[in-house]
């Protein structure tokens, strides 16, 4: 039991330095030609929203709607590669959880 209770810690430090390292991490995005731009840090954070005024107007909400979910979503995927570029260069270690079965 103890064996399980260290593994469940040693899984929560691997995490928090994992987390530790990825909020260093910004990565921006847009949309509609870079009139909708979003900075997201490494974990998933939204840090700001940036709407270009010229889309302020009632016949632009869906425009500006799907927009800001494409850049949130470019962002993430831009996320996603960073991740994947840090824990191939052994920066960013992934926590082993089979054991935890």
């Amino acid at each position: 039991m103890f064996q399980k209770l260290k593994q469940y810690k040693d899984l929560r430090d691997t995490a928090k330095t994992a987390q530790g390292v990825l909020e260093k991490e910004t990565v921006h995005a847009d949309a509609v030609g870079g009139l909708i731009g979003v900075v997201m840090d490494g974990n998933q954070k939204i840090l700001s929203i940036d709407i270009d005024a010229s889309l302020f107007s009632p016949e632009n909400k869906t425009k500006v709607e799907a927009g800001v979910k494409e850049a949130i979503e470019n962002a993430m995927k831009k996320l996603q590669r960073v991740m994947l570029q840090k824990i191939k260069s052994g920066e960013l270690q992934m926590p082993d959880m089979s054991s935890l079965g």
